[in-house]
């Protein structure tokens, strides 16, 4: 029992040092493990050499629906979802796998990313507390985040149909948002395949 108790507690030290490394904050730390307050704090300066920031969490879903965020929270969701669905692990597993996923693919498309883990993981709970949902793109018929119940009846995204206040930032996308745009569009296809009763599930 004392043996099972030890390997346990390896394996949350190691998923919480993992999470230290891609920038998750303490609050994440806490939510997603068994160890104290001050053990994770600890780990924290070890890890990072330095004391864990102070503040709240993101807590609201309207930073999801802007136009940068929306396009990265959506990739990293479809990422995700795919994941969560295909892969049979902890949604917590998921979530660390599909982020390393998403800044594999920023960073091959030369962007800066947009997503935190932390809010990446705010994320996911905020579709599974049924805040936000996914809307189907009428043009590139990719999904995309969206506030829950909102109509999305002709919905087009903001890949396809870019807000001119954008300026530079919009340059940069179509530079680089192609590979995004394809890359959603084909997540969102798997995902739903993996859906009980196929691609129609997700309609």
């Amino acid at each position: 029992m004392a043996q099972k108790s030890v390997m346990l507690e390896v394996r949350e030290i190691t998923l919480a040092i993992e999470l230290i490394e891609l920038g998750a904050r303490l609050q994440l730390l806490e939510a997603e493990t068994t160890l104290s307050r001050d053990r994770l704090t600890r780990l924290y300066k070890e890890v990072k050499g330095e004391s864990p920031p102070k503040g709240m969490l993101p807590f609201s879903t309207d930073w999801f629906t802007t136009w940068q965020p929306n396009i990265h929270a959506s990739l990293f969701y479809n990422i995700y979802r795919f994941m969560s669905q295909r892969g049979g692990c902890a949604t917590i597993h998921s979530i660390v796998k599909a982020y390393r996923l998403y800044l594999e693919h920023v960073r091959l498309h030369l962007d800066e990313p947009v997503l935190s883990l932390t809010r990446a993981w705010t994320l996911v709970r905020f579709f599974d507390s049924g805040m936000l949902q996914t809307t189907p793109c009428t043009r590139c018929r990719g999904h995309f985040v969206a506030h829950a119940h909102d109509p999305h009846q002709g919905f087009v995204c903001g890949l396809c149909a870019p807000p001119s206040r954008a300026g530079k930032t919009r340059k940069a996308a179509d530079a680089h948002g192609g590979g995004t745009q394809a890359a959603v569009g084909k997540l969102s296809a798997a995902a739903a395949e993996a859906l009980p009763g196929g691609a129609e599930a997700s309609a």
